[in-house]
């Protein structure tokens, strides 16, 4: 297909010398969200070298891309919750979401081990005033505050996704050239199940993992299949998650866009804000 084309000859060459911490948008890099750093990216340990145009290594690839983007807006639908807003999964954790549909508060920000949510008039109604409830991430084993509302972000993440993608003995088909929001984008397919994709997830912890396993297999999901859309860069541009079980059905997709641009997700004013406790990491924003 003529995207493939394009890219065959070059796309090797280009995405190792860019490397991976290049920022891929051109012009002054914004300023990182606030927090403090921890590693739970669900990043692999080392660069992927993609050395061919197979399906395999054209999902290597888009790893490398979506790691040197290190961030996107996201629009989502994960079952019966609806949102989107800005994502940084590099090099630190940071989402910032409006909700679509109804659930528990309008707004949720989390900013590395730090959480606010709320940003509605019923919140502030609740809260005499203030808009914003702040959680902050419970103690892990090893005494490090966690990522609240990890759940929601492990199934955001295009890192995740792609480690799952690329996963030894996953198989990875292309299934051909598409149209999407009017541009041509590369559709592969991959066939996996929840247990493997959780465990693909190496920079996560074990509680994580868990949750993440938990939350693609409804009843016991017994097959999971990934699609993955790929613009000509190899970013990935949407991913969809289905999957059958014993008493349920995965149903899942996330949109990607504005890679690498000039997004931030911002605290808000602490004057707004009432202090809700910790919150653990494994509840999904369902």
């Amino acid at each position: 297909m003529a995207v493939r084309q394009r890219l065959a000859a070059t796309v090797a060459t280009v995405l190792l010398a860019s490397g991976l911490t290049a920022c891929g948008g051109g012009g002054s890099e914004p300023p990182a969200p606030s927090g403090t750093p921890s590693p739970t990216s669900a990043s692999p340990t080392g660069p992927a070298k993609p050395t061919d145009r197979s399906p395999h290594g054209v999902l290597l690839s888009s790893q490398i891309a979506m790691q040197t983007a290190r961030r996107a807006k996201v629009s989502y639908r994960l079952g019966a919750d609806a949102g989107g807003g800005p994502l940084f999964w590099l090099p630190k954790t940071a989402l910032q979401v409006h909700r679509s549909t109804p659930a528990e508060a309008e707004q949720l920000i989390v900013v590395d081990t730090v959480a606010y949510q709320g940003g509605d008039a019923a919140t502030a109604a609740r809260q005499g005033g203030r808009h914003w409830e702040r959680f902050s991430g419970a103690p892990g084993q090893d005494g490090h505050r966690e990522i609240p509302y990890a759940g929601l972000i492990d199934l955001l993440n295009p890192m995740a996704a792609l480690a799952a993608a690329t996963a030894d003995g996953v198989d990875a088909q292309y299934v051909g050239e598409e149209k999407f929001d009017d541009s041509a984008v590369e559709h592969y397919r991959v066939t996996t199940t929840a247990e493997r994709y959780a465990a693909a997830q190496s920079q996560l912890s074990q509680a994580r993992r868990d949750g993440l396993r938990t939350a693609l297999a409804p009843g016991g999901s017994v097959s999971l299949t990934l699609d993955l859309w790929l613009n000509d860069r190899d970013q990935l541009v949407k991913l969809q998650r289905t999957g059958t079980g014993d008493s349920g059905r995965q149903d899942d997709s996330v949109v990607y866009s504005e890679f690498a641009g000039s997004l931030s997700v911002q605290a808000p004013a602490e004057a707004d804000t009432v202090d809700a406790g910790t919150r653990s990491t494994s509840p999904l924003a369902r």
